[in-house]
């Protein structure tokens, strides 16, 4: 068992998402970046199914109740244990009462910390995920006792276990996208500019969809209500760009011009407000 002392600025069990149930109107959350997030897993010796913390731009101060095995990958947040630096991409080793904190970002937005044999909070919908109102919270909270899993897999032979910490996943600034089911709805001369301009994330930005700062143009268009997922671009009437993340609506009325690929979304995720980046269309492949 695992007490909150105190939950950071926003820090949410997640695991892989509700999936099947978007045409009932619930979204798919899950963890923002999947990449992180089953890596820690896999330093623990879960599966990918197993849920974990996701921890956005402020770390928690935890107090482990029992010991476990435990991973942080994703963003750089200065954590420590018991006041001693602890490392990203590494198994770590807690022990009854061991204090875990956070100091300040460093990279990235988002890290995930996997502790061995997983969260078991409740499932509702085939899910752990935090998400208000189909969870009772959508974080977790000050004095919040998290229960985890009995780690049916040893990971005794694994304590020198790591990962390559990838640092251009970060830094990268070409976000990998292919075209959108209204795309061409635009004559192909509207969009010159999309592949060849930067973008920037505003502070409107969270768990539902990010919002750019750069417009594009003025247009009349709107479709009606249709399918949308994570990772869908959405074109307002007013220029701007909304790129739809883990909580985002089921359907929408405006263009879809764009979509994200799961890799891009998790690139996206770690973006902070005015982190720059382009879109960079998929090679199509011609199978004639």
């Amino acid at each position: 068992m695992i007490k909150v002392i105190s939950p950071g600025f926003y820090t949410s069990i997640q695991d892989l998402g509700r999936i099947g149930f978007r045409n009932q109107g619930v979204p798919t959350s899950g963890c923002m970046d999947s990449v992180s997030a089953n890596l820690a897993n896999i330093l623990v010796n879960n599966t990918n199914e197993c849920a974990l913390l996701e921890i956005t731009m402020l770390g928690p101060k935890l107090q482990f109740l029992q010991s476990y095995a435990i991973a942080i990958v994703g963003a750089y947040m200065q954590p420590k244990l018991n006041g001693k630096v602890v490392t990203n991409n590494c198994l770590i080793q807690v022990n009854t009462n061991d204090v875990l904190s956070f100091g300040k970002l460093k990279k990235g937005v988002r890290a995930y910390l996997a502790i061995g044999g997983g969260i078991d909070s409740s499932k509702i919908l085939n899910s752990r995920s935090q998400f208000y109102p189909i969870t009772k919270n959508a974080k977790i909270e000050k004095n919040d006792l998290l229960t985890v899993q009995v780690n049916r897999n040893p990971i005794n032979q694994l304590m020198n276990a790591s990962v390559a910490n990838k640092v251009d996943f970060y830094d990268k600034n070409k976000i990998q996208v292919s075209k959108g089911p209204d795309f061409e709805i635009f004559e192909k001369e509207d969009f010159a500019q999309l592949f060849n301009k930067k973008f920037s994330v505003s502070n409107n930005n969270d768990r539902m969809g990010y919002q750019l700062n750069e417009l594009l143009f003025r247009h009349r268009e709107s479709l009606i209500t249709s399918p949308v997922i994570p990772g869908t671009v959405q074109f307002l009437p007013n220029g701007k760009l909304v790129v739809l993340m883990k909580d985002g609506q089921t359907t929408g009325g405006y263009p879809r011009i764009l979509q994200l690929t799961e890799l891009s979304i998790a690139i996206l995720a770690q973006k902070k407000v005015g982190d720059e980046f382009s879109f960079e269309l998929t090679p199509t492949i011609n199978l004639t």
